[in-house]
């Protein structure tokens, strides 16, 4: 490609891309096995949309998410020449440092990027703009991945994400080198699209949504006491209507008049309930998610159990997570950022500058 060809957006989404299938409404263990199958065999379309899902409506599963991300996103980092710099590689580091300083979101990029421990991979492109014939990235833009896939013409998935099109709605088309920054997160598993920790909490996710349901099916009639009409024999028609009318409205207005013939009882629950095995079974589902995602359990559920030491302990270990996640991302950056913002503009024999992130 020349210049001016990598300038171009190529994955912008369309106004059609905003909706969504919504495949977590009454998803169901038949309809979570399919979607994952799909997945399997490269199909990502409804899998990506399910794991966006999940991220809104589970608020523990959100908050371990987001302590994940930014626990990378928000160390320090710095960009050092390569070693043996000469005079060349020196100022290829410096160009490199003073664009990416003055990138408009580079911070929230790092935080997108990370969006691959959930689902698996994420795709950044490059918006590039040519300033005195250098090429400049300006932004990066994040794309969701319901764009891409991994099918492929052979029936074989493959490595690399491909961009679903128009002209293309199955197979995609190959991503163009030095437009896209690709992280991939694979925790244990063979290809991206199996690799994402949202993966293997589909199935939690699925039984606490079960539970939660039970829960507040529970709360309704263990909740409110029974509201009991009382007619005597002598009462007319109109009578028992005006009563029936007025126990259905005290649910909500909690105001109403009867006839003297009539009257209303308040029996309370003799069982009021705590939740008893849904809120166990909720709280299980929880400290799975917090252990799969932060690697422990004290930091999220400290107010309950455990001690401050012990929390330190385990919030110690997490660390371990976080200096791995950052070599991770760190590599992705200078392969798919640094080294063509070097390539391009000082030619492929410069050996690009290093970013580091700088952890505890």
């Amino acid at each position: 490609m020349n210049k001016k060809d990598y300038t171009k957006e190529i994955a912008a989404p369309t106004l059609r891309d905003r909706w969504s299938d919504y495949p977590s409404s009454g998803l169901t263990p038949k309809r979570l096995s399919r979607i994952l199958r799909e997945a399997d065999a490269g199909y990502i379309h409804l899998q990506a949309e399910l794991f966006s899902e999940m991220e809104e409506k589970d608020a523990h599963l959100y908050s371990c998410l987001q302590t994940r991300k930014l626990s990378v996103s928000g160390c320090p980092w710095e960009i050092v020449p390569a070693a043996g710099a000469g005079p060349v590689e020196e100022e290829a580091a410096s160009f490199v440092s003073e664009c990416i300083t003055g990138m408009d979101n580079f911070d929230e990029s790092l935080t997108d990027l990370m969006d691959a421990v959930g689902k698996g991979f994420s795709v950044l492109e490059i918006i590039w703009e040519l300033d005195h014939e250098r090429l400049v990235p300006r932004r990066l833009k994040k794309r969701p991945q319901k764009l891409f896939t991994f099918l492929s013409e052979d029936g074989i998935p493959t490595e690399r994400p491909r961009l679903v099109t128009d002209d293309d709605p199955v197979y995609g088309i190959a991503l163009p080198a030095s437009k896209f920054v690709i992280h991939v997160y694979r925790a244990g598993a063979d290809y991206p699209e199996r690799g994402g920790l949202l993966r293997t909490l589909s199935w939690i996710y699925l039984f606490k949504n079960y539970a939660i349901k039970d829960w507040v099916s529970f709360c309704e009639v263990f909740g409110m006491p029974l509201r009991l009409g009382v007619y005597s024999p002598s009462a007319s028609k109109d009578d028992k209507d005006a009563l029936l009318e007025a126990v259905t409205s005290l649910g909500s207005d909690a105001a109403g008049i009867i006839s003297e013939s009539t009257r209303i009882q308040f029996i309370e629950s003799a069982k009021r309930g705590d939740g008893g095995p849904y809120k166990d079974l909720v709280d299980t589902m929880n400290k799975e998610i917090s252990k799969a995602v932060l690697g422990q359990t004290l930091t999220t559920e400290a107010a309950h159990s455990g001690s401050l030491a012990a929390g330190l302990v385990h919030d110690g270990v997490r660390k371990d997570i976080v200096r791995a996640d950052a070599r991770s991302l760190a590599r992705t950056i200078n392969r798919d950022l640094l080294r063509p913002m070097t390539a391009l503009n000082f030619g492929p024999g410069v050996k690009p500058p290093e970013f580091r992130f700088t952890t505890n």
